[in-house]
C-alpha cells in the first residue's frame, strides 16, 4: 500500500512538471480571449470656430475664427470582447497582436459655442442643454495593436508576471449625432454661418474624428492551469489624443463653417481572460 501512494505521489508530481515545462516557451503560441473594460482619462481644449470667408459683408460681422471658452467633451467608459495573440521569440519575450470587437462611446458637450458680436444674440449653441447630451449618441473606435512583451520567472513556471510596450493605430467609425443636437446647431450656429453667407436654406452637420498613432505600456501576469489552458490579466494606457470636428454645410453643399477641439482620452485598459497555448 505503502508503495502505490509513492507512485501515485510521483505520478501526480511528474504531471505536475510537465504541465509547468511546457507553460510558455519559445515558439509557443497563446490566444487569450477576454473583456476589456475601458476607462478614459478625458480633458479637451475649448472649442474653436473657424469660419468660411464670407463674400459679402453683413452686418454680422462674423470673425475667421472664434475660441467659446468653457466649452469641450467627455467621453464615456466602454467594455468589449478583446482577442490577443502572442508568439513567443525566446522564452521570455513575445511579439503580441491585440484585437477584438471595436468599443462604442457616448460624447458629451459642455458649455457654450458664442459667436462674438451681433450674431451671439441669434447663433449660440448651448451644449449643456440636456436634449443635446449626450450630442455624440455613439461612435465606435478601432485600436489595433502590436506589443513585445517581457515575460518573468522561467519558461516552466506557472505564474508569470510581464510588461510589454507598442504601438496601435486609433482611428474612429459610424458616428451617430444627437437628432436635437443636430437641430439645434442648424437653428442657431448653423442659420447665422449661413446668413454671413448669403446662402438660404436647411444647414446640414457632420462630424468625425482625426485617427492617429499612439503608444501602448501594458503590464499583467498569465497563470498556466493545464499544459495548453491558463487565465490572464492586464492593464494597458494609451496616451491617446483626436481632434473632433462638427462640419456645417449649407443646402447647396457649400461648408460654411468648422467647430474643432482636441480630446485627450488617455484611456486605462483592464482586460481579465482565458487562454489557450498550443
Amino acid at each position: 500500500m505503502e508503495k502505490a501512494i509513492r507512485s501515485a505521489a510521483c505520478a501526480a508530481l511528474l504531471g505536475t512538471a510537465a504541465i509547468a515545462a511546457h507553460a510558455q516557451q519559445a515558439g509557443d503560441n497563446v490566444v487569450t480571449l477576454g473583456w476589456f473594460h475601458v476607462m478614459p482619462r478625458d480633458s479637451s481644449t475649448p472649442m474653436t470656430t473657424y469660419v468660411t470667408p464670407q463674400p459679402i459683408d453683413t452686418p454680422l460681422r462674423l470673425p475667421s475664427a472664434f475660441t467659446s471658452s468653457g466649452t469641450g467633451l467627455s467621453t464615456t467608459n466602454a467594455d468589449t470582447v478583446g482577442l490577443i495573440f502572442s508568439h513567443f521569440l525566446t522564452d521570455h519575450i513575445a511579439l503580441t497582436t491585440v484585437a477584438g470587437v471595436p468599443p462604442t462611446f457616448q460624447l458629451k458637450g459642455r458649455g457654450a459655442i458664442v459667436p462674438p458680436g451681433p450674431a451671439g444674440a441669434l447663433g449660440t449653441e448651448n451644449l449643456d442643454d440636456p436634449a443635446n447630451e449626450p450630442i455624440v449618441k455613439s461612435v465606435r473606435q478601432w485600436s489595433p495593436a502590436m506589443m513585445l512583451q517581457y515575460y518573468f520567472n522561467s519558461a516552466t513556471a506557472r505564474f508569470r508576471p510581464f510588461v510589454g510596450v507598442g504601438v496601435s493605430y486609433n482611428f474612429f467609425t459610424d458616428i451617430q449625432l444627437n437628432p436635437n443636437f443636430v437641430s439645434s446647431t442648424q437653428n442657431n450656429l448653423g442659420s447665422v454661418l449661413a446668413a454671413g453667407a448669403a446662402k438660404p436654406g436647411i444647414t446640414s452637420v457632420s462630424a468625425k474624428a482625426s485617427p492617429s498613432w499612439a503608444p501602448v505600456f501594458n503590464a499583467g501576469a498569465s497563470y498556466a492551469i493545464t499544459k495548453h489552458w491558463g487565465v490572464s490579466a492586464s492593464i494597458t494606457y494609451i496616451p491617446l489624443k483626436t481632434r473632433s470636428t462638427v462640419y456645417v454645410r449649407a443646402a447647396d453643399g457649400t461648408l460654411l463653417g468648422t467647430t474643432q477641439t482636441q480630446l485627450t482620452a488617455d484611456p486605462l485598459i483592464t482586460y481579465l481572460a482565458v487562454s489557450y497555448t498550443f
